[in-house]
């Protein structure tokens, strides 16, 4: 089943066409990666999913079959149930944990209950996360970080988290971790957009992916083909 359907999505800054006429879907329950060099598009798609950006005249986007483009930002989040993990994290370095964490419900979720149970889930997934969760995002590593942004996401309940380069700033065992805790959110049933500048950790997270360049698609399909594809070899995984 198609969880989200994008068509001809054509996002422009001034005279710039940063993405440029692409196509390309999500299945319900899959990681799909969008892979590609810096400045290629990947974030901007991303925003013009959350509807952060405005797409131009003519792009479609459906997720659950209504029309993207007739939701504002809040309403992507709290209506439909996409969420954002945004590159840089963007936590805010004054709230605690638990603050970082509870904003994430403000405005669309009075169920007490099911928040309480939300907390539990993602201290579960994030020992250190409960570890520290009186404490200021500010005093908090860059891996810790990056979980408080996951974490923050997934308080929102959402069906559909879209990534954007998760990796960012990571040790290699710590992103290792990190994307072994995405797989098992995955798992629970929250399908995955992510984009990655590590191409060879996103083609081995994923099921399918896309390889964006200037603003177009030039190369899809399951991961396995694309990482032993020439190109693909040659420009992102050191070949």
């Amino acid at each position: 089943m198609t969880l989200l359907k994008v068509e001809d999505l054509r996002v422009s800054y001034g005279h710039i066409q940063a993405v440029q006429g692409i196509s390309f879907e999500v299945g319900q329950g899959e990681i799909v990666a969008i892979i590609g060099a810096n400045g290629a598009g990947k974030t901007t798609t991303l925003h013009a999913i959350s509807r952060v950006i405005p797409a131009a005249p003519g792009s479609k986007m459906v997720y659950m079959d209504k029309n993207l483009l007739d939701y504002p930002p809040h309403l992507v989040v709290s209506e439909l149930g996409i969420s954002q993990v945004p590159e840089g994290r963007h936590i805010f370095g004054s709230l605690t944990v638990m603050e970082n964490l509870r904003l994430a419900t403000y405005g669309h979720r009075r169920d007490k209950e099911g928040i309480e149970k939300d907390f539990e889930r993602v201290f579960a997934l994030f020992p250190r996360l409960a570890e520290r969760k009186k404490q200021s995002g500010d005093t908090l590593s860059g891996g810790e970080q990056q979980m408080l942004a996951v974490g923050r996401a997934l308080m929102s309940r959402s069906k559909l988290m879209l990534l954007d380069e998760p990796s960012m700033g990571l040790a290699p065992l710590l992103m290792q971790d990190l994307f072994q805790v995405l797989r098992e959110i995955n798992e629970e049933g929250t399908t995955i957009l992510l984009v990655e500048q590590n191409a060879r950790m996103a083609l081995q997270f994923a099921r399918r992916g896309y390889v964006l360049e200037a603003g177009r698609i030039v190369l899809e399909g399951p991961c396995q083909e694309l990482a032993t594809n020439p190109k693909v070899e040659e420009a992102y995984l050191g070949g």
